[in-house]
């Protein structure tokens, strides 16, 4: 027994067939031993060959990876479409970095202007608690009698405003307390390949942590890899987490400032829970890139998903921003909070909001006054708008009432054809003159920060020309292709609309829109007035063909033109009334347009525009969103060399189909 304790395994394997027979115990000893070296070389083989096949795979995946860098950021992209990445959407990244500065800093100086509010605050408690120890000195003395200023200031009393989540009681040196304001959390709700989370940390100063969501394992470890490929500042500002961005809002309520919603489709289902989840007086950045359910295409489902119904106009874009903001406010009275915007911007194939939400039962009851229905005539172009609510003031008292309606009569006064009616839509301003301002601003001073410069440049010089307190706009061509009449340029029609006494402005949304507070029948009356200047052009220069074509008298077009225009316009020269002066006006043409500022950019590569969502199969039907270059390359990867598989089908690229002869050798 004492043999088979000291007897090691090294000395078991080297004994003898002979010893096996004589010690059977050792033999087994042996056997033992020989069988264990021989796993372990097995064993080191094994991990020898896992490692090379390791090796092998790493190398392969890092063939397959790409780095995109966009601004500060860089992340590496795989070659299969597992994780969602648009290039398209620099646009987008970009105004949101500028919002959030130009946040940031707003965010810094409210916070300010409450410590001055405090300040006071505390110094009027000072005060009265020194005049109400004067008063309790008089009435010990027998003077009973106290001054009403005194009693006043002593019945306002009251203690400072405590401070909110994102502030911290920090003691300075002097022994003094003061209250600190938190860096702004962010949440990026769903943030695939982590690229907006990294240049938010990379890029804004003062951004505190920022949480990317995405309820996809491959894009979870995309972002992760990401976050570590872009150094120190992303790791440590950074986290990445897989969960269902719906369910960790709602159990993170108020702790974020910047919630920001980017979803592939609609963000309907995010709303609700984005909505609890802001601070009070933070901001939620919203997109939404169903623009075919928005703009009118299936106005059932955008009912469904929105609570509005669209029309189809040619303001049926910024009518996609309304509903979408409707949608928010909607969302957020159900917490009793409401929404301000400061920024809404209609770009490419999507609509993007920046909206502050706060807390307020007594604010909120302003809701009704902000939203309205559109009647929409099938006819003609004509528009208007019925609010769903109004107010009456008693005393000093509000009271809060419905809407007067209808707003117009069963048949159009300017066609005599029927209405359409959709909404409710957000009536009231989707800008900030202010915020706007501020960010164009800040955008020109970094314009090296900002890859897409020159267009969100030009986007956001438009909005701070767009008249804020208008909704929707006109087309003039659609105008005059309602009369059948060549159109007149925008500068006449400015000038006419301006010179009758109202305003006008362009639209950021279409390059032909305008803006305008003038009601329909001054808007047909110029356009009357325009078609009669023509009918004289006609007869005095003898030109052969008609400027008006004909049409049958119950067209729209025919109805208006039969009725006599109304406005008159006073000439300043002398005293003659005129129809409509197409004189040209001063304030014709915005500041941008006087400068020849560049406000509309055609796209800067072609495929510019939405691409296929993650997860999905690239094939040849995908050529308009990718391009024949694009879709060739991934099939061929896809195959594994330059041989085409027999499912596959090679897209003919734009040089093939403008050169079809084939090559001779």
């Amino acid at each position: 027994m004492n043999l088979l304790i000291t007897i090691s395994l090294k000395q078991a394997k080297s004994i003898t067939a002979t010893s096996y027979f004589c010690f059977p115990s050792i033999k087994v000893l042996a056997l033992k031993a020989s069988i264990g070296v021989a796993v372990r070389s097995e064993k080191k083989s094994s991990l020898v060959e896992r490692g090379e096949e390791r090796r092998e795979a790493m190398a392969a995946e890092l063939d397959e990876l790409t780095v995109v860098k966009e601004g500060e950021a860089e992340i590496l992209m795989h070659a299969k479409n597992e994780v969602f990445y648009n290039k398209t959407q620099v646009n987008n990244r970009d105004i949101s970095i500028a919002v959030l500065r130009i946040f940031i800093s707003k965010r810094k100086e409210e916070h300010e202007s409450k410590l001055s509010k405090r300040t006071k605050s505390a110094a009027k408690v000072s005060e009265s608690g020194a005049a109400e120890s004067a008063v309790n000195e008089e009435k010990c003395n027998g003077n009973t009698k106290v001054p009403k200023e005194t009693s006043e200031v002593a019945e306002k009393t009251s203690t400072a405003e405590p401070c909110t989540t994102f502030e911290e009681m920090v003691k300075t040196t002097e022994g003094k307390v003061r209250v600190e304001l938190k860096p702004p959390r962010v949440l990026e709700a769903l943030s695939a390949s982590g690229l907006r989370a990294l240049r938010y940390a990379r890029e804004i100063e003062g951004i505190g942590q920022i949480v990317a969501l995405d309820n996809d394992k491959a894009s979870v470890e995309a972002c992760r890899r990401n976050i570590k490929f872009n150094g120190s500042v992303a790791i440590s500002k950074v986290e990445s987490n897989l969960a269902d961005a719906r369910v960790y809002m709602l159990t993170h309520p108020k702790e974020f400032d910047v919630v920001d919603l980017d979803p592939y489709g609609s963000p309907s289902v995010f709303l609700d829970s984005a909505v609890q989840s802001v601070a009070d007086g933070g901001i939620l950045m919203c997109t939404a890139t169903d623009m075919a359910v928005l703009c009118g295409g299936n106005g059932e489902v955008c009912y469904s998903k929105y609570g509005s119904y669209p029309l189809r106009g040619k303001y049926c874009h910024e009518m996609a921003l309304r509903i979408l903001l409707a949608s928010i406010e909607s969302h957020a009275n159900r917490y009793k909070r409401y929404i301000v915007p400061v920024l809404s911007v209609q770009m490419d194939f999507y609509v993007r909001v920046f909206v502050r939400v706060y807390t307020s039962a007594g604010a909120m009851k302003n809701t009704p006054l902000k939203l309205s229905y559109v009647y929409q005539c099938i006819g003609c172009d004509s528009f208007h708008l019925q609010p769903i609510g109004r107010t009456l003031a008693k005393n000093n008292s509000v009271r809060y009432m419905p809407g007067f309606g209808p707003a117009v009569p069963q048949e159009c006064t300017d066609c005599g054809k029927k209405f359409n009616m959709g909404g409710p839509v957000w009536s009231a301003p989707i800008h900030d003159p202010e915020w706007v301002a501020s960010i164009l601003e800040d955008v020109k001073s970094m314009k090296d920060r900002y890859p897409a410069y020159e267009r969100i440049s030009a986007v956001l010089t438009t909005i701070s020309e767009e008249l804020p307190d208008v909704p929707l706009f006109l087309s003039l061509h659609n105008l005059c292709a309602t009369l059948k009449c060549t159109s007149p340029s925008a500068v006449i029609f400015r000038s006419a609309v301006i010179n009758a006494g109202f305003r006008i402005s362009g639209t950021h949304v279409n390059p032909l829109g305008l803006k305008s507070d003038a009601p329909m029948d001054v808007i047909w009356d110029i356009m009357r007035c325009w078609v009669s200047a023509l009918y004289l052009y006609h007869l005095t220069s003898q030109v052969k063909n008609h400027p008006v074509k004909a049409q049958a008298p119950d067209q729209a077009g025919s109805v208006i033109l039969a009725k006599e225009p109304v406005l008159q316009v006073q000439l300043l020269s002398d005293n003659l009334l005129l129809p409509a002066n197409f004189a040209r006006a001063v304030a014709s043409l915005s500041k941008a347009q006087a400068k020849k500022v560049a406000r509309f950019l055609p796209n800067p590569e072609r495929h510019w525009g939405p691409k296929v969502k993650a997860g999905r199969i690239i094939t040849s039907k995908h050529i308009s969103l990718l391009g024949p270059e694009a879709v060739n390359g991934y099939l061929s990867h896809e195959n594994g060399g330059d041989e085409e598989g027999p499912e596959t089908k090679r897209v003919k690229t734009e040089e093939e189909v403008e050169d079809p002869t084939p090559e001779v050798s």
